[in-house]
């Protein structure tokens, strides 16, 4: 007999309830927020909208079927299983932070206020949870050391040092100096990387989410006696961007969450190209 479906609702702590575990108590979130000219009725109505939107959605999960819930800070320690739908309650960002966790199973992303990823209401989720065959396979990025350590990411993978500092690698035989390196797929190329295409008026074509090509950046490179700044941006479709590294302290990691960061010293290598894996994101 098989297993009826199980889906796994994800979602993160709301603001009010990371200022109440800061702060202790509503008056003093309140004190708070008045001493920077905020209002606590603005931070409340966000709260209520998505745990409202949380119960309509649980709600809407059939009797029978399996169902999981984890908040965005246990995601590197939940165990999600191929058959499971990934039902994303939240913004843009947390569908991001969960895709690099994931290995080609179903994602129904829905918000209160849709955006881009999550395009859907929460008046949605009864339908989607019937209709999940339709869906997007977005490109992600994959990024490999020569050491055997793996790092996926839906919009972009930096690589440099954790404050910016100067970055030293060699990159197409062309040794560099520069405040880091962004790889970025078609999601992310409404993000970082198109702050780095404008800025230097680049030729490149953007991607789009679901092609299969990726862009790159060096970001401020500086030429001097021993380095260069020949490459500075290019596409991968499909041969991966090797980088060899050139200085210790540096990492690479992916959509902005810099505590799960692959850390790298000289003399190694980090392979950057198309991840195997989509995020299936059902239209």
């Amino acid at each position: 007999m098989s297993l009826a479906p199980r889906v796994v609702l994800v979602h993160r702590r709301t603001e009010l309830s990371e200022l109440l575990a800061r702060h202790g108590t509503r008056g003093q979130v309140e004190f708070f927020l008045r001493s920077r000219d905020r209002s606590l009725d603005e931070v409340v109505e966000r709260d209520r909208r998505i745990n409202a939107a949380l119960t309509e959605v649980s709600a809407a999960i059939p009797l029978g079927w399996r169902r999981g819930v984890v908040e965005r800070e246990d995601l590197s320690r939940f165990l999600f299983a191929p058959e499971d739908i990934v039902v994303i309650v939240g913004q843009d960002g947390l569908i991001a932070n969960v895709a690099k966790y994931l290995d080609g199973q179903v994602v129904i992303g829905i918000s209160p206020e849709p955006g881009v990823l999550a395009k859907h209401t929460p008046a949605d989720a009864a339908e989607l949870l019937h209709h999940i065959g339709d869906t997007d396979e977005l490109t992600m990025v994959e990024a490999r050391t020569d050491d055997g350590r793996k790092l996926h990411a839906l919009n972009e993978i930096y690589l440099g040092h954790p404050s910016h500092q100067t970055s030293r690698y060699r990159i197409r035989d062309e040794r560099q100096a520069s405040s880091g390196l962004l790889v970025g797929s078609g999601t992310g190329a409404t993000g970082w990387c198109s702050s780095a295409h404008r800025e230097r008026n680049s030729p490149l074509t953007l991607p789009e989410p679901t092609e299969r090509r990726l862009v790159w950046f060096v970001r401020e490179a500086w030429p001097s006696p021993t380095t260069g700044i020949t490459h500075t941006e290019g596409e991968i479709t499909g041969k991966s961007l090797h980088i060899d590294i050139e200085s210790d302290g540096l990492v690479a990691f992916g959509d902005g969450i810099e505590h799960d960061a692959l850390r790298l010293s000289w003399g190694q290598r980090l392979t950057i190209g198309l991840s195997p894996t989509h995020l299936r994101l059902v239209r």
